[in-house]
């Protein structure tokens, strides 16, 4: 298999024409891009080493297309997640893949500070002058006069000039390489394979880094024909961001440090994360065989201040100290006017795939919007949990689904703290599901409150009182509260 797919399998699952052909609009320049890479990619041998960083922007399924690791990045800060895999794995090579609404506005500060660390990673920069996929907005590098969805006379002094971002990367001390190219001839399209495979192979050798500005034509947002957008590209973008090399050290370039090597000793790991250096005790005889098989998906959602979070990093950590592989995802919604923040938890016995919980196989919902915005999406055979002293009980989620109330706010009132709430949801989850021994939880307790120990006897009882009162809940479809 080649780095570049020959059939794209994630594209709309693949069925007919779209198995053969990108989601780019006709006369695009991104997928001629993707290809470039992947050509430097296999030029270079570096196949099985590469990770693809992609945007948010039109770029954002390179996934489909490029066979590499690939990483999805929040809007602008794909520079920030290359450094991150870099500095994990120097010997990863990084492309970050970006658009010019993603580096050149939400993401400057990432760019400038990326290029400024001088990390060897590769940029690729693409410049429609644009923002394409959000409906044609005015983008930092939109020319002066051009005519957007939100300048509809076109940009005026009002509105600044466009950046030039290669000439500004280039300024920076530390940089290998800056170029910038175009896609609108077939010598234009050579000299820009050539500038990829280029910062590819500074990287591959060590040294710093290298950004590379691709002019590329968006003939949907122009109202222009694919042609007519290559001549426009070439007589209005060109005068306005010359081609041509910017800044090349060559031989002279280097990163500004060396960076240690990272440890990824179980151990080490533990201990920075405020646990015991030494290989903790396992109190799971091996990974719990729920009816959710070897990967178990949790979303605990509620209001601000319900503690979901904090539930959702007791049960991640427990998972890693039993040996699991685990993974914690917070989301904050409008929680502090009554909607709600969620976590998703994936717990793996070898190794979590994704660590989203649309579907979740366990859902804890501490409030009334929590439960009714998460409880049609549970998978078949789920249990939901909820805090039946403030929610309603709910209508059936189906024949499949557990539905428990446990009454979380009024254990924790009876036990004189009503901030454990969330540990006896925490507890109710172990009764309900049997996905860890008590043993497991009370330790990480333990760990959590090593520096408020007197805290612990509470939250031990709360533990105790969620398990007993999920415990005694029969199985079914039917909700069974407990007030």
């Amino acid at each position: 298999m080649t780095t570049f797919y020959r059939r794209f399998e994630r594209h709309d699952h693949a069925a007919g024409l779209k198995g053969e052909t990108t989601h780019y609009c006709p006369g695009c320049g991104h997928g001629l891009i993707h290809k470039m890479i992947a050509d430097a990619v296999e030029a270079l041998g570096v196949q099985d080493r590469t990770i693809a960083i992609s945007p948010v922007g039109c770029g954002v399924f390179l996934h489909y297309y490029l066979d590499v690791g690939n990483s999805q990045a929040s809007h602008g800060r794909a520079p920030a997640v290359a450094i991150g895999h870099k500095l994990a794995n120097p010997d990863a090579v990084v492309v970050s893949y970006q658009g010019d609404g993603d580096l050149a506005s939400i993401g400057l500060a990432e760019i400038l500070q990326a290029a400024q660390l001088a990390l060897p990673i590769t940029v690729i920069f693409v410049n429609n002058a644009i923002y394409g996929m959000t409906g044609g907005q005015l983008a930092p590098t939109t020319i002066m006069g051009q005519k957007t969805a939100t300048s509809p006379r076109g940009r005026d002094r009002g509105m600044g000039q466009p950046l030039r971002m290669s000439e500004l990367i280039a300024q920076i001390d530390g940089q290998a390489f800056v170029e910038r190219v175009a896609l609108f001839d077939a010598r234009q399209r050579k000299r820009a394979a050539r500038a990829v495979e280029k910062a590819l192979r500074l990287q591959v050798e060590g040294r710093a880094f290298s950004f590379v500005e691709v002019l590329a034509e968006c003939p949907t947002h122009l109202g222009l024909t694919p042609v007519e957008a290559e001549r426009w590209v070439k007589e209005q973008m060109v005068p306005v961001f010359p081609l041509g090399v910017k800044k090349d050290l060559g031989a002279d370039a280097a990163p500004p440090f060396e960076w240690p090597t990272p440890s990824f000793d179980p151990g080490r790991v533990l201990a920075a994360l405020g646990g015991p250096a030494a290989a903790p005790e396992r109190f799971c005889d091996g990974f719990p065989r729920t009816a959710f098989g070897d990967d178990v998906g949790l979303k605990l959602a509620g209001a601000g201040g319900d503690g979901a979070q904090t539930a959702a990093l007791l049960l991640t950590k427990a998972a890693i100290q039993e040996g699991f592989d685990a993974t914690h995802i917070p989301s904050y919604g409008p929680e502090s006017r009554g909607g709600t923040s969620y976590a998703d938890v994936r717990i793996a016995a070898e190794e979590v795939l994704s660590p989203a919980a649309p579907h979740p196989h366990v859902l804890v919902a501490f409030n009334a919007p929590s439960l009714a915005r998460f409880g049609p999406e549970v998978a078949p055979g789920a249990t939901v949990i909820y805090d039946s002293t403030v929610v309603p009980a709910p209508a059936s989620l189906g024949p499949a689904a557990a539905v428990i109330g446990v009454p979380c706010t009024a254990i924790a009132r009876e036990l004189g703290q009503p901030m454990v709430k969330n540990v006896v949801a925490v507890g109710a989850v172990l009764g309900a599901t049997g996905l860890f021994p008590a043993a497991t939880l009370q330790r990480a307790l333990r760990q959590a409150l090593h520096a408020r120990p007197a805290l612990l006897p509470v939250n031990e009882a709360a533990l105790a009182r969620g398990i007993e009162a999920a415990g005694r809940r029969p199985a079914g479809g039917t909700p069974t509260p407990d007030r």
